[in-house]
């Protein structure tokens, strides 16, 4: 093995293990991608660690970025390729300013809506003690029951305003609720019967960011995610919370619905209902836009996915979407990695 920039060199079959057994694909686990090298402006090749020894892997064509809306960014400013400032300030040399990589953060923020359940007829109950086993053994037996179904059982597209040419906000509909106050970031069924009508908006105008906070790779980046900063944001999320009351207030549901919990009978204001939304809104994780494709000062990527300033990379996940789809993210990012894989063939086969 030679030395290269106080790198061990390795080849594939040293320490990695493929899958499949497939002559051009090599799969490596454990392993943390820290840098992509590059030979003036052009992608060599990708530096990583396994299990404590540092590699590098050299790519005779192209250097593909997947990593997401959050890792992405984080990879390239980690290599050099961002806003200079903020490179330099973490004393990393600049091989592309790009201002726009980590910048356009965008995501679906959700905030639940939720009421105690008359009878015992939800997820709440059936998800603990005997009930659980029982449906355990159903799903094993027919693949039917509980464990069979997806965590929201009812979605809906609403508009909050009527002259919208489209619906602004989804409803994720739910036998289940979670309103307990427990450990930050940890998320507990309910022990009574309980349900929740969560809704998120699609199209929010709120812009968050992700930076790097060292030049050191295991270092987790500043995600500012910024929910609810936009005004039009904002008015949304306190639409979409009364729409949401009135679903459950709705007669059909007389025989079934019990106390308001979250937001809660206190909670009627307008800026109420917004604080409720800032304070136990979440990610429903949906983070796109860190790497926008296009062709404004801001963009990263051009429509081929390759990043601009530099020749030999691409990125192909959520992050080069310029703006958040209508619904969920993970239909459009395996259209943009279909879409991706016919334009890397077909620049191979021009070559």
């Amino acid at each position: 093995m030679t030395a290269r920039n106080g790198l061990r060199m390795s080849t594939a079959k040293a320490f990695l293990k493929p899958i499949r057994t497939r002559k051009n694909l090599n799969i490596v686990t454990g392993a943390l991608a820290f840098r992509i090298f590059f030979e003036g402006t052009r992608a060599e090749g990708v530096a990583y660690s396994q299990v404590g020894r540092q590699c590098y892997a050299s790519a005779r064509r192209e250097v593909l970025v997947c990593g997401g809306a959050v890792n992405s960014p984080q990879l390239l400013q980690l290599s050099g390729i961002g806003p200079a400032a903020l490179l330099r300030e973490h004393g990393i040399d600049v091989v592309a300013d790009l201002p726009g990589v980590g910048e356009n953060l965008q995501d679906h923020y959700v905030i639940g809506c939720a009421y105690r359940c008359t009878r015992p007829v939800t997820v709440n109950e059936q998800s603990r003690g005997l009930a659980l086993m029982r449906e355990a053994v159903k799903w094993a037996v027919s693949r039917r029951g509980l464990l069979a179904m997806s965590a929201a059982h009812i979605g809906a597209f609403v508009k909050t305003r009527p002259e919208l040419d489209s619906p602004d906000v989804q409803y994720h509909i739910l036998p289940a609720s979670m309103t307990q106050n427990i450990a930050p970031g940890k998320m507990e069924l309910d022990s009574f019967p309980g349900m929740t009508c969560a809704p998120c908006q699609l199209r929010p105008q709120s812009r968050g960011s992700i930076h790097i906070k060292s030049s050191i790779p295991t270092t987790p980046p500043a995600i500012r995610p910024n929910y609810l900063t936009a005004r039009l944001d904002q008015e949304t999320v306190v639409q979409s919370l009364k729409i949401a009351r009135r679903l459950f207030n709705a007669a059909p549901l007389d025989p079934w619905r019990g106390a308001e919990l979250e937001p809660g009978a206190d909670v009627q204001s307008d800026d109420e209902l917004l604080a409720f939304a800032r304070e136990r809104g979440n990610t429903i994780y949906h983070p796109v836009g860190t790497c926008k494709m296009g062709s404004d000062p801001m963009a990263v990527t051009d429509a081929q996915l390759r990043v601009h300033g530099v020749q030999n990379l691409r990125v192909i996940d959520a992050s080069v979407m310029p703006n958040l789809v209508s619904g969920n993210t993970n239909a459009p990012v395996i259209m943009i990695a279909e879409k991706a894989a016919d334009m890397i063939k077909a620049a191979a086969r021009a070559a």
